[in-house]
């Protein structure tokens, strides 16, 4: 499928990538019509998704299958009203009613906004206002369905609340019955452009309230990277991205690539991630290509692995938070996979990763992907030289990448803040090697400044990681009069080492880190707490561990 929109698919070497990488995007674009239905029309019997629940229940669904299933939907929406440039949101935990949804809304040239099932009454008011949405399709959960109608009394947007079951509260529509009774569907006449809302993305900020991040009917073809080039992907393929589908992660690895690059899409529908479980069903279905956060190979390494026959495992991806080097070397160690990293933003989609042609450097996101043209900048716009930190920036004087944001929706004071003069600021500051190489450092709120040095909380985050008595600790700057800041380290301990919180083993967690890193980087304050300050999708909140030193 990818050669259809790719000059060349082969590539020898970074070199070769570079230069010859091209994304070709066809007028009025629609990813449910010239992907989902075109394999159900070449390939029908293609097995497009493997479904799998915590509870031993399995469903395979065709392309012919999925055409089928997102047809009924369509045409269920379209007897609504739904049409082109309706907002439509989807609280569908990872069941597999999203991906009929989503690519029927494509159908129809509506706009998706994925949810995750954590918002709260007060998330859900916020949401359906500032947006102006018209329809919830929502799993049949009683606190899910509890807060929408909570938040309906406030959100005079809202005409259609829809739960795919099993449970369907008064006032509801019953998605399975309307699918099962749903008349042919007919597509509409003029569905999109490219230019069109296809996603509203709300992202959770560690500051403020969430930005609507919003893109258009082209975003999926550049996902072509992600999938072919970054997971390595083919039609033989069975790749497990792990994911709620209210994260932007989920159409990262769970649907628009994927299906470009022909592979089956494996979907783990599980509430509460256990590692043992998770071990056991890339064995049991024999799962190719994993791709998780670092939080999650952090897990499986503690596990024996020796009692899983992980031989269909062959390539595996890291994203969401900056790799441990540990993390990397016991993984290769226990499986003889190295892990490829790659970075990327809700407003854009992969822009700095390791390809399969290159060496993986434990702890770097890789090099720059050719779709952008990716650079480090230091505050006063200058290009910064290798080895000096900078923020990385996307410029496009040159060309509107494919995949890029098209802007923060309703918000065009904050869309020129961080996009202006043909340079869109990431706020991620990094440093680039000799060979190009890129290495993360932190946000740039986030970023110390200590005794003339400038310190990523990563750096000292990733050498706290590595003693046995820290399961998860942020680093933050605190106001100095002497060295302008000093370093905070906030952690949250280990079983075993909870008895032992104390000054003696904060002398020990400040030595570990001066042996493992520049001495300079050590935490001056320790304090040990049960848990961290976190956003809805799990991201330290460093900005409220620094609001209550203030308070």
């Amino acid at each position: 499928m990818i050669e259809k929109y790719l000059k060349q698919t082969k590539f020898e070497n970074q070199a070769d990538f570079e230069a010859n990488f091209a994304i070709t995007v066809p007028e009025n674009f629609n990813f449910a019509y010239d992907v989902v239905d075109e394999w159900a029309k070449t390939h029908p019997e293609k097995k497009a998704l493997c479904w799998v629940n915590d509870k031993g229940e399995h469903a395979d669904f065709s392309y012919a299958e999925l055409k089928e299933q997102s047809d009924r939907v369509a045409s269920y929406f379209q007897s609504l009203g739904i049409g082109r440039g309706d907002m439509v949101m989807l609280v569908l935990k990872r069941r597999y009613e999203f991906w009929f949804s989503i690519i029927a809304l494509h159908k129809l040239g509506a706009i998706t906004i994925p949810a995750t099932h954590l918002l709260t009454k007060k998330d859900f008011v916020y949401r359906n206002n500032v947006a102006g949405i018209k329809a919830i399709v929502a799993v049949g959960d009683e606190l899910v369905t509890k807060h929408i109608d909570e938040a309906l009394p406030e959100s005079p947007t809202i005409r259609y609340r829809i739960s795919i079951g099993p449970f369907v509260p008064d006032g509801w529509s019953d998605f399975q019955h309307a699918i099962t009774n749903a008349q042919p569907f007919v597509r509409p006449e003029k569905v999109n452009e490219n230019s069109d809302i296809s996603l509203l993305y709300f992202t959770s900020g560690t500051t403020g309230q969430p930005k609507m991040v919003i893109h258009d009917f082209t975003y999926p073809l550049g996902h072509i990277t992600t999938a072919a080039y970054w997971h390595n992907l083919s039609e033989k393929s069975l790749h497990l991205t792990v994911a709620d589908t209210g994260w932007a992660k989920a159409v990262w690895g769970k649907i628009y690539g994927q299906m470009l690059a022909g592979a089956t899409i494996f979907i783990y529908d599980h509430e509460k991630f256990t590692p043992s479980n998770m071990l056991q069903i890339i064995q049991d279905y024999k799962v190719t290509s994993l791709c998780a956060p670092p939080t999650v190979f952090r897990f499986l390494i503690c596990e024996d692995l020796s009692k899983y026959d992980l031989s269909s495992l062959e390539y595996c991806t890291i994203a969401g938070e900056a790799l441990n080097p540990a993390v990397y070397e016991t993984f290769y160690k226990l499986t003889g996979i190295k892990l490829k990293e790659g970075f990327g933003q809700t407003e854009t989609t992969l822009l700095v990763f390791t390809p399969p042609w290159t060496e993986p450097k434990p702890g770097s996101m890789g090099l720059p992907n050719p779709q952008y043209d990716v650079d480090l900048i230091a505050p006063d716009g200058r290009r910064v030289e290798d080895g000096e930190q900078g923020e990385i920036v996307v410029r496009t004087d040159k060309h509107y990448p494919v995949g890029m944001f098209m802007a923060y929706y309703r918000d065009e004071e904050l869309t020129k803040n961080v996009f202006h003069d043909n340079i869109y600021h990431t706020g991620d500051i990094a440093w680039r090697d000799e060979a190009g190489y890129y290495w993360f450092v932190g946000r740039n709120d986030d970023v110390i400044k200590s005794s003339g040095y400038r310190i990523g909380p990563f750096e000292v985050e990733s050498a706290l990681m590595t003693h046995d008595a820290v399961v998860e600790c942020a680093i933050t700057g605190i106001p100095d009069e002497i060295r302008g800041q000093i370093i905070k380290a906030t952690v949250v301990l280990a079983k075993d080492y909870k008895a032992k919180a104390g000054d003696t083993l904060v002398r020990e967690l400040q030595e570990h880190v001066k042996r493992v890193t520049a001495p300079y980087k050590y935490p001056r304050i320790i304090e040990f707490v049960e848990e961290l300050p976190k956003t809805i999708s799990g991201k330290i909140r460093r900005v409220e561990i620094r609001e209550k030193i203030r308070n």
